[in-house]
């Protein structure tokens, strides 16, 4: 028989928390992780007496033990606020930076403006993509890519 772990961090829930942890798995209407983790912090509540092992709450909810860890470790870092661990990270910058930018956007509308070259009638998509290779200092753009900027821009002016 394995010996369970000792404890690193305990959760001590108000009775405002559990209540609102409990109308949150009770209504079903938050999303899933969320409710995961509601179902986890109840379960480590130690107000309402010694909580089980992480093993065993682990099964009872079915994450890992490792999930039942971080949601208990999430907590003791947010100082207990318990909306802080249930609900997910707001990400404060895109994971990749946009290849659009107002300047691209600026001058991918004034090539459009000018006078097509010589041979065509008028500017089109795939033309307006070969330029845009051509021209130094601006990213390699497919001809839809060039078609939603000249599309969000030419609406932005109106």
């Amino acid at each position: 028989m394995e010996l369970p772990r000792p404890k690193q961090f305990t959760v001590s829930l108000t009775e405002a928390d559990r209540v609102e942890l409990t109308g949150v798995v009770r209504s079903g209407t938050h999303p899933a992780r969320m409710i995961t983790r509601a179902r986890i912090l109840l379960a480590l509540d130690e107000t309402q007496g010694p909580s089980p092992d992480r093993r065993v709450v682990a099964e009872r909810v079915g994450v890992s033990e490792a999930t039942v860890y971080l949601v208990a470790k999430r907590f003791d870092a947010a100082g207990g606020n318990v909306e802080d661990v249930i609900t997910r990270k707001k990400r404060l910058t895109p994971p990749n930076e946009p290849k659009i930018t107002g300047d691209v956007q600026a001058r991918l509308i004034a090539l459009a403006c000018t006078e097509p070259p010589q041979g065509h009638s008028r500017w089109t998509l795939r033309l307006l993509e070969k330029h845009v290779a051509l021209t130094e200092g601006m990213p390699t753009m497919d001809h839809s890519t060039i078609g939603r900027v000249l599309q969000r821009g030419l609406s932005d002016r109106t």
